[in-house]
């Protein structure tokens, strides 16, 4: 009797909040814990949603553990238009892209 194996969880990385003290820095930190190819996983909204896609490193769906969220939005303030979301910060435009690119976020 064959049994199937029980399915793999998905992948799941954790990001230090707490480095992040722009936007910049947000692209470096969450390069470097998706160990994306020479760190890279975008350096704005658009190559953010381009390596979500695939070719860049993790392909989603997997898990982001946002460790001290609270500390990243309270730098990540600058004011961005989207569309259907209207004028957001880009922390929550961050978290949308994450979102719609199949990323499952967990706020801490």
């Amino acid at each position: 009797m064959s049994t199937t194996p029980a399915p793999l969880p998905f992948p799941e990385y954790h990001l230090r909040g707490e480095l992040v003290t722009d936007e910049p820095s947000f692209y470096t930190q969450l390069g470097r814990v998706l160990d994306a190819p020479d760190g890279y996983y975008g350096k704005n909204l658009d190559a953010l949603a381009d390596c979500l896609r695939g070719g860049f490193g993790p392909e989603p769906p997997f898990t982001l553990v946002w460790h001290e969220s609270m500390a990243s939005a309270r730098v990540l303030t600058r004011r961005v238009s989207g569309g259907e979301s209207g004028d957001r910060s880009y922390f929550d435009a961050i978290l949308d892209v994450l979102r719609q690119g199949g990323v499952t976020v967990k706020l801490r």
